[in-house]
Formats: structure tokens, sequence, C-alpha cells
């Protein structure tokens, strides 16, 4: 196929880039306004065409749309802790860049496929949410990412557009960003900084490795029928303070790293999102999160000249106003 890629050189978009090349032969142009944590480096060695620039600017989307037949959006402003600091950059690119990017695939009559998150569902004390589920998002982040989402359901219902989303549970995996909960603690953890661990570290998540995450977003893109949704869950649930406690086992550090911080507002207790629609296209995590954590461990480790740029920049800035310490 041909496409569009809306924030490839993120995390997610660039791990699916990567896959959809190397083991799918795709064509694909990238689309990114290459923010903190969109770097060109994600997708070194593999062949693409790149437009820098925003979703939410019709120029850019017009450029790099022409010759797609199908476009899939990650582009998004994705941690929560910073969309409570800086909410307006999470509705401009989610709200206003989504129907940009809508009103661009429209006009060509191409497929489109939004990238999503299990925290449109809020929180749920026990057993697992399905796509019929209730929206009831707790952050400036999770909400407009459901506005997104229903804007996109809008495209469908009202101009037959085929659109299709996914909604993913935590994604972990190479490439990722250390503002977000296991780069942090692998990355902390290898230079003997504090682990900064959010109230009592009883938060439980869905953990989904990233190369999975891509693949069902793959088949869905493939196979999904048009304005349905399509929970893609990882196999695995934990608490953040398990998790945290492995990644001390796995990269030796002092377990006495471990610190209790003040938790965030509005912080979901549990996500559990349930897969079995997405299992029916016939997809299936391959990974369990044992492996997927010492993988990512590994890859880490293995790659400091991707991270070490990062942890000197910028982000120590953002790190010593998130957490009231600097690092070492």
């Amino acid at each position: 196929m041909k496409l569009l890629v809306c924030g490839g050189a993120g995390f997610i978009g660039s791990n699916f880039v990567r896959q959809r090349v190397e083991e799918h032969g795709d064509e694909v142009t990238v689309l990114d306004k290459l923010t903190y944590a969109g770097r060109r480096e994600n997708l070194e060695g593999v062949p693409h065409a790149f437009v820098h620039g925003a979703i939410e600017d019709p120029a850019a989307v017009a450029e790099a749309i022409e010759g797609a037949e199908a476009v899939v959006n990650f582009a998004a402003e994705t941690h929560v802790d910073r969309s409570i600091a800086e909410p307006d950059a999470f509705v401009k690119t989610h709200a206003l860049g989504t129907f940009v990017l809508l009103e661009g695939a429209r006009e060509r009559g191409l497929r489109y496929l939004q990238v999503s998150t299990d925290e449109v569902y809020g929180s749920i004390e026990e057993g697992s949410f399905t796509e019929e589920s209730p929206l009831e998002p707790s952050s400036p982040y999770s909400a407009t990412k459901t506005g997104a989402d229903l804007l996109v359901q809008s495209y469908t219902r009202t101009f037959g557009m085929e659109t299709v989303i996914c909604r993913g549970s935590n994604n972990y995996g190479p490439f990722q960003y250390p503002e977000k909960l296991i780069p942090l603690m692998i990355l902390n953890a290898f230079s003997g900084d504090p682990l900064p661990v959010y109230g009592d570290g009883q938060q439980v998540r869905n953990w989904l490795y990233v190369r999975d995450f891509c693949s069902g977003i793959g088949h869905v893109l493939a196979h999904g029928e048009a304005g349905e949704v399509y929970n893609v869950g990882g196999p695995d649930e934990c608490t953040n303070l398990e998790v945290v406690e492995r990644i001390v086992e796995l990269t030796g550090a002092d377990p006495s790293l471990i610190t209790y911080v003040e938790d965030r507002p509005g912080h979901d207790r549990r996500y559990s999102l349930g897969s079995e629609k997405v299992r029916a296209l016939g997809w299936e995590a391959q990974v369990r999160f044992e492996q997927g954590l010492e993988e990512t461990v590994a890859w880490y480790r293995e790659n400091p000249g991707w991270w070490e740029p990062i942890r000197s920049g910028d982000y120590r800035e953002y790190y010593e106003r998130q957490y009231g310490s600097s690092l070492g």
C-alpha cells in the first residue's frame, strides 16, 4: 500500500513505519512536526518520504497526502502530565488536526485509521472495557482524544467515509521517549537516579508491546469494518510498582532508589481492554510482558546514543519541574 503515516517519527508511529516497510513492502510518507518526542533518528535506515509539518496545517496535509491510498494517524500530544500543564496544545492537535486530516482524506476518498487510547474509557475497577463501554475521560489528554474519536466516527455516519479506530492499551518498547513510566525508570536505574512512583504505585495497567500494537493496527486497517472501533489490548496486567520493581531486577539497580511522590491529579486507577473484537479478525498479541520488558531494557542498554542526548537537553528541566528533583 501507499500510506500516509502522520506522527510517524514518534514512538509508536516509527515502529509502525518500520513494520510496514520491512514486513509488507509498503510505500510510506511520514508527516510529522518533530516536537520533542518526534525524532528523525527513529526512522533511520527505513526507506520513506518525509514531510515536516503539523496535521492541523492544511497545506502540509495536502502535500503529504498526495498519492496515498490510506491515512494512519498517530499524530498526538501523548503525555497525560503535560496535558495537565499545557492543555491547549492537546486541543489543537487532537481536535483541529484530526479535522484537517479527515477533510483531506474525505476529499480524496481514502480509508482513514485513527490511533486512539484506552484512556478514553476512564478507570475500571474490575473486568475489561469493550468497544461499547461509556467514554469517561479523566484528563485533558484523554478528553481531547475522545473528541477526536467522535469526530472520526461522525465522518462515517455523515459522509460515508471509510474510517476505523484502534484504541490501544499502555504501549512500551524501543524508541519510547523517557517521560513515560518504563523508559523513565530504565534510564534512571541505569544512572542511579531516584525512581519516582506516583502515589502508592498500585495503579494497574494493561501492557502491550509496541510491535504487537502495530500489527493490530495493520490488521484493522486491512480488515476492519468502516465506522467501527477496535480495542487492542495487551496480554498482561501489572501494577506500576510491580513494573518498577521488575526493572530494578533487570537493571541491577538498588531497590532503595524507589521513591514515592505525590500522585498526579485525575490519575486513573486501572485500565483493562477486552480485545475479542480484533481477535475475531485474526489478530493476537505475540509478546508477553516479561519477555517484552526484558527486550526493552536490553534495547535501551544497547542504544545509549539514542537516549543520552535526550537526558542532557530540555528533558532535564521538564523532569525537575515534574518531580521536584534533578537528574544526576
